[in-house]
């Protein structure tokens, strides 16, 4: 989504949803739009201390709000305390993740979709989703020697 978004189309997004359109989750829906990354709490509130005012509480109900209705992905990655948010693209996408840096890149291909098929066939079971990240060190993080 461009950043050019018209404010309008978050609006009827949050309302299709059944959730009531205000600026400050018009707001949080836009940051996280414009995010090519999934995004803490923390981060959503700084990027959005820059167009509006909102509280971190505000953001915290207004990111699970519109987890619960589908209009974002809530992730937790193993070894992390915090979870992060992503707009839902209803894109089927994995991560890459520094152990230095903490920087997440999204990962288009899924290597498990044969593999899914394979399982089904070999079990029985109708696999419905499956999510998966891949740990290691960012290229800058390798070249400046970070330890995990």
């Amino acid at each position: 989504m461009s950043e050019k978004a018209d404010p309008k189309s978050f609006d009827a997004m949050l309302r299709n949803a059944g959730l009531k359109a205000t600026r400050q989750r018009a707001a949080v829906l836009r940051v996280l739009a414009e995010s090519e990354e999934p995004l803490a709490a923390q981060d959503v509130h700084r990027l959005l201390r820059r167009r509006i005012e909102a509280d971190l509480s505000t953001v915290y109900r207004s990111l699970e709000s519109m987890a619960e209705k589908g209009l974002l992905l809530k992730t937790v990655l193993s070894g992390e305390s915090r979870t992060l948010f992503e707009f839902n693209r209803m894109l089927h996408r994995h991560y890459l993740v520094c152990v230095g840096c903490k920087k997440i890149q999204p990962i288009d291909h899924c290597p498990l979709e044969d593999y899914e098929r394979s399982l089904e066939a070999q079990t029985g079971y109708r696999i419905l989703s499956h999510k998966l990240a891949v740990y290691g060190r960012c290229p800058a993080c390798a070249k400046a020697g970070d330890k995990p």
